[in-house]
């Protein structure tokens, strides 16, 4: 699942390289999708590449590949040995994003330890372990949980996507079961609610007036940002994982 942002940025490189055979400009994305800087595009580019959505190619300027389409949209990529004429793509009413703010969520499974051998949790869908992105909530789905992996208060699971924690054992298509939290210790592994509106797994550094999300991989940078932009939504407690 793509945030609004990303979806309208990965349309409007395609359409422009179907009419034009180029990718647009940074100049230009910025203006289509109104941001005041070119390095919110960066950004989103960064966590489309990231996932596999562009591809970014070497020693060419402005090369981009669109590799794929999100699953919910109309529009399938062409045969590339097949030229087709540009058309007009409408704007998609309704798109399927949903908030990362976890604090306005359905809430957890409440538990005391000792009570019962395994717990349902709410599993509130992907989270994204590189570049933040916006959480999906589905609160029709549930996990089971032992009991033992719980400490007192209200918990909920996310599905992780992405490498950029795995040095710190949490791999792509792990589960985390995370603890509701406002705080967090310096160093723990949180859920950061960016912005109000992106949620992302990275370990907690404060240092004075500053926040850092540090990844576990060396091939992603940690992020700074000012107090009042970063709100931590839970704390890491426990991961599962399938083989």
């Amino acid at each position: 699942m793509l945030t609004k942002k990303q979806h309208q940025l990965l349309i409007f490189i395609r359409e422009r390289m179907n009419a034009d055979g180029v990718a647009p400009s940074f100049d230009e994305m910025k203006e289509a999708l109104k941001l005041k800087s070119k390095s919110g595009i960066h950004r989103l580019i960064t966590a489309l590449e990231e996932r596999g959505f562009l591809r970014r190619l070497p020693h060419r300027a402005r090369a981009l590949e669109v590799v794929k389409l999100p699953d919910n949209s109309s529009e399938r990529l062409p045969d590339r040995n097949v030229e087709r004429p540009p058309r007009e793509r409408p704007e998609r009413a309704g798109f399927n994003v949903i908030n990362g703010n976890f604090t306005s969520a359905l809430p957890g499974a409440t538990v005391s330890a000792g009570i019962a051998e395994t717990l349902e949790l709410p599993m509130y869908g992907k989270i994204a372990a590189g570049t933040p992105i916006e959480a999906l909530r589905n609160p029709g789905e549930h996990i089971g949980v032992p009991a033992g992996m719980l400490s007192n208060g209200d918990h909920y699971a996310l599905t992780i996507e992405g490498d950029s924690m795995i040095d710190a054992g949490i791999h792509d298509g792990d589960t985390v079961i995370i603890r509701r939290c406002e705080n967090a210790d310096n160093g723990s592994i949180v859920v950061a609610l960016v912005d109000n509106e992106e949620a992302t797994l990275k370990r907690l550094r404060r240092k004075g007036d500053t926040v850092a999300l540090e990844p576990a991989n060396k091939s992603y940078e940690t992020r700074i940002f000012g107090p009042d932009r970063v709100r931590v939504q839970g704390r890491l407690v426990g991961l599962m994982r399938r083989y």
